[in-house]
């Protein structure tokens, strides 16, 4: 039995051979985590331990298809290959649903606003200067339900890695280097808050978010946020 430190620093277990095995092909550990054996007080590598490498230096980890998940790295020693990373439709389709629950909560405010401007373009005396006096007006109708859906969302991706898209579409952010926890600044602050900061500068705002989306076209689907927080995004 063995106990380790998780991601966000606390212990964890506990836990068998077999349950460290599966949290390591979970991405949930690696060979770096710091462990201990029951009835020692010696934290080291979990990679130190001939348990999770008894043959030939590569430790028996199973990757998400059920297949070796580990290679042989410099100097004998096993490399984690690490959860399989979320395809790129998948995460679209997460993205749209948190896209559109944002839409949710600021409906009770553009119904209004559509009405205002419906009536003024067929009265023939469209005002811009009332649209936003409209908005303005109407704008606390919506803050509530933006506010509640803020706490939702930064819970999940707090203790889970996972927006309310991401935990439907059964995909999760991860750190990138070692495939831990990403926790509440890197995947809330980091991931979403700057990147919607930027995205708001006049011009560069706009370059920085079509830039942000075509990264994911690259090797390891990676966003620009995903460099900026140091995660990316597997299959849970």
């Amino acid at each position: 039995m063995f106990t380790i430190i998780g991601g966000d620093g606390k212990e964890y277990g506990p836990a068998s051979v077999e349950q460290l095995r599966g949290w390591i092909a979970a991405g949930r550990a690696n060979l770096e985590t710091q462990a201990k054996a029951a009835g020692t007080a010696e934290w080291r590598p979990l990679g130190d331990f001939p348990e999770f490498v008894p043959d030939g230096g590569v430790p028996p980890v199973l990757g998400s298809d059920g297949t070796a998940g580990v290679s042989a790295g410099p100097g004998g020693r096993a490399a984690i290959a690490g959860p399989e990373p979320a395809g790129r439709g998948v995460r679209f389709g997460a993205a749209f649903v948190d896209g559109f629950l944002t839409w949710l909560c600021w409906l009770p405010t553009s119904v209004i606003v559509s009405r205002v401007m419906v009536e003024q373009i067929l009265s023939g005396s469209f005002s811009l200067d009332a649209v936003v006096e409209s908005f303005t007006h109407t704008m606390i109708r919506s803050l509530p339900l933006l506010a509640l859906l803020a706490l939702v969302q930064g819970v999940l991706l707090a203790t889970r890695g996972q927006s309310v898209g991401k935990l439907l579409c059964r995909i999760r952010i991860v750190r990138f280097a070692d495939n831990a926890a990403p926790g509440f600044v890197r995947a809330y602050l980091l991931r979403g808050t700057v990147p919607l900061v930027l995205e708001q500068i006049p011009y560069l705002g706009r370059l920085f978010w079509i830039a942000d989306a075509c990264f994911i076209f690259g090797d390891d689907r990676r966003c620009l946020h995903d460099y900026i927080a140091g995660t990316k995004v597997v299959k849970a």
